[in-house]
């Protein structure tokens, strides 16, 4: 286990900033299946094709995304597959949550 410094403790934080807004992780469903370019980003997700670089730049700093440059366009791919792993993971808590609420909402009728 990675010790918790301050130092450490920054970078972490940092990585899941970047994954605090809804549509960098739609971005990062729409490459689960395979390699993207920004225009086809755009297409699967509604966004801008601005707005969707500017969101792609966040996750390839954080090291979540790579990309490659083929003439003009950029291509983007999954160089972190953990992401969808931590994603389960909230997804789960969530969900749990869900069903605590519920059931205090229940008890309460």
């Amino acid at each position: 286990m990675i010790e918790l410094s301050d130092t450490n403790a920054s970078a972490i934080a940092e990585r899941f900033k970047a994954l605090g807004e809804p549509m960098r992780l739609l971005l990062l469903e729409a490459l689960r299946r395979g390699e993207c370019s920004v225009g086809e980003l755009a297409e699967r997700t509604g966004g801008g094709q601005a707005n969707v670089s500017k969101h792609l730049q966040v996750l390839l700093q954080q090291g979540y995304v790579d990309r490659r440059k083929e003439g003009t366009t950029s291509w983007y791919r999954i160089t972190d597959p953990q992401v969808f792993r931590m994603c389960e993971l909230v997804c789960g808590g969530l969900e749990q949550e869900l069903d605590r609420k519920r059931k205090l909402l229940r008890r309460r009728k």
